[in-house]
């Protein structure tokens, strides 16, 4: 076997795997989304939605449901940031976070309480923030988890450069995420009427079973779908 076909076989290795994990983490996504909007009935990762919400509450003098908008977006801001550093302490990345995350939304599961219905919904937010930094890239294409805009741009954006002569394909991989979030949410949206409330619980086992899964994944391999933390290097000269 030739070098170069050893290194293609290794790069669809890397490639084949880190689709196979965002498919299924987008699928838990869409699970989360479909599950926390039919209990809550706001958004728990579609910011963008919140955001436009939150304008419109403010133009109807809903003051109340403004401030929980934009209140939960300040907490998915702060559970990406979480996610970050959660995962930079760690060893094995993926498996953390989404330990995190199904810790978080099981935890979730069990505010049931009229009084703790407003915390629950801020839970999940978070818990939805933090998935997004299990993984952010594949072989250098950047993956959005809990957000498909941006991936069908992507998508889009691709199909118009094929249609100009660029004959690259790496860009349909951006459907990934896209179609793990559908089904998710198809299946998110069937458990909760089925179930109701107790959804949470079996979406958090699943984000648990994923993390274990995620064991199964060398490390050197999981360190390739994430940005390196560079160094800070100071510009201005030590003092001798």
């Amino acid at each position: 076997m030739t070098r170069a076909r050893r290194r293609r076989i290794i790069r669809t290795r890397r490639t084949v795997t880190g689709v196979a994990l965002v498919g299924a983490i987008s699928f838990l996504a869409g699970m989360t989304d479909a599950t926390g909007l039919l209990l809550t009935g706001d958004f728990v990762s579609f910011m963008t939605g919140n955001t436009t919400r939150a304008a419109l509450a403010l133009s109807d003098g809903n003051l109340h449901h403004a401030a929980v908008l934009v209140s939960a977006i300040l907490v998915f801001v702060l559970g990406n940031a979480a996610g970050i550093v959660v995962s930079h302490v760690s060893q094995r990345r993926i498996f953390v976070v989404l330990g995190c995350v199904g810790l978080v939304l099981a935890f979730a599961s069990m505010l049931t309480m009229r009084d703790m219905l407003m915390v629950r919904f801020y839970m999940i937010v978070f818990a939805m923030g933090m998935v997004n930094a299990a993984v952010e890239h594949i072989e250098g294409l950047p993956i959005g988890l809990t957000y498909v805009t941006g991936a069908l741009s992507r998508f889009g954006r691709g199909i118009g450069r094929w249609i100009i002569g660029d004959r690259r394909l790496e860009w349909t991989i951006q459907i990934v995420p896209w179609g793990g979030m559908v089904l998710g949410a198809v299946s998110g949206a069937v458990l909760t009427r089925l179930v109701g409330a107790h959804a949470l619980w079996l979406v958090s086992l699943f984000a648990m079973a994923l993390a274990l899964a995620a064991m199964l994944i060398p490390r050197p391999l999981q360190r390739r779908f994430n940005h390196k933390i560079a160094p800070h290097r100071s510009a201005a000269p030590h003092a001798k």
